[in-house]
């Protein structure tokens, strides 16, 4: 399931400067995730943009938490 989640995030040099987006959208993934961080539900997330799936929203959450776990550690 993981993989299916990730396969409806796509990063395109030509759609928002090559940011991560919802697949087929102009949305950035960042925008998603800003919204969650600042206490909108998933159902205003959903009601604000009628074309996101649930799906859409786990898909963000889980780009960010992999692109999370390649970031280096560097102590000073």
């Amino acid at each position: 399931m993981k993989t299916r989640l990730l396969t409806r995030i796509e990063t395109n040099p030509d759609i928002m400067f090559g940011k991560p987006v919802i697949k087929g959208t102009r949305l950035p993934v960042e925008i998603i995730l800003e919204k969650l961080a600042y206490g909108e539900t998933e159902d205003q997330i959903l009601k604000e943009y009628p074309f996101l799936k649930k799906e859409d929203i786990k898909a963000a959450l889980l780009y960010a938490a992999k692109t999370l776990s390649l970031e280096e550690v560097v102590q000073t």
